[in-house]
């Protein structure tokens, strides 16, 4: 009756040989192309690099009006650019200005790049049914897998520093970004696609004269998503040496330094509402403005 109680499963040998099998063809694989793959994410180590010298080297007056000013001019809300404008002193009164403007670098070239390669997946997802069967499992697999995990991989590529930390939050942080974007085209009114094609529209006239500029709206929402998401991803790359916010806190975890923890966890929390408030109200201001056309 062993077999009542206990799972069948492989063999303790079997098991052990395919591990084996499976991790020494990863370790050869990161010999023999590890060189060149870290030499293919050199261009963006130096987009990264160059983020960073700008966050921290610039004076913090003048990175607070540009980030009021961008508040300013996505919200067109005095009381969101006064928010973000009270979080931003307070984080620099509490001593957290640097590591808070190297996470912003991090959050700002990881967005980028979600945006860069998400949307053109989503357009793609959009079009073809075939594809959307083969990528929707695959972006499934990626908003469910514990964000440790994708340390593991990019670690034995590329090693400990930035550009893994960046590769291992834009692998978290994507999903919702092709997602909306393959949920807004598709939404788009089919009345406003046969006007369209009435009016002897191409396929990319069509794509990027009335379905992007209707789907608007719900890729700021995937935007949106995408960086919060980043941001939780913080705390984890801080494991694999991204400098940040994240440091201060896995440092406050080892030594149970109490205040130090909350207030980089607070810190954290502060950037995330100042993204939220102004992705969300830049989201809404196109909703009404896609209302006011359409009615």
């Amino acid at each position: 009756m062993d077999w009542f109680y206990e799972f069948p499963h492989m063999g303790d040998d079997s098991l052990r040989n395919l591990k084996k099998f499976i991790d020494e063809g990863f370790r050869g694989f990161t010999r023999a192309y590890g060189d060149s793959i870290e030499h293919l994410f050199s261009p963006l180590q130096r987009f990264l690099i160059l983020a960073d010298r700008f966050m921290v080297g610039t004076p913090w007056p003048i990175i607070i009006l540009i980030i009021l000013a961008i508040a300013w001019l996505a919200s067109r809300n005095w009381k969101v650019v006064l928010g973000c404008f009270v979080t931003l002193l307070l984080i620099g009164y509490l001593d957290m200005w640097e590591d808070t403007m190297r996470t912003i670098s991090m959050i700002f070239v990881s967005t980028v790049l979600s945006i860069v390669i998400g949307i053109p997946i989503g357009i793609l997802m959009s079009r073809s049914k075939g594809f959307r069967s083969v990528v929707s499992p695959i972006l499934d697999i990626m908003q469910t897998m514990p964000s440790f995990v994708y340390l593991i991989p990019v670690v034995m590529l590329l090693g400990i520093g930035k550009v893994p930390g960046l590769i291992a939050v834009v692998i978290y942080a994507i999903p919702p970004m092709i997602r909306l974007t393959d949920l807004g085209i598709r939404l788009v009114d089919k009345d406003v696609l046969e006007a369209a094609d009435a009016f002897g529209s191409s396929s990319w006239q069509r794509l990027k004269n009335v379905q992007l500029p209707l789907a608007l709206p719900t890729i700021m929402a995937g935007v949106n998503q995408c960086i919060m998401m980043a941001l939780a991803m913080v705390v984890v790359a801080s494991m694999i040496g991204v400098q940040g916010l994240g440091q201060p806190v896995l440092k406050a975890i080892a030594n149970q330094y109490f205040t130090l923890g909350i207030f980089n966890g607070l810190a954290i929390v502060g950037i995330a509402i100042i993204f939220d408030r102004v992705s969300q109200a830049y989201g809404q201001r196109l909703q009404k403005h896609r209302e006011i056309v359409h009615g």
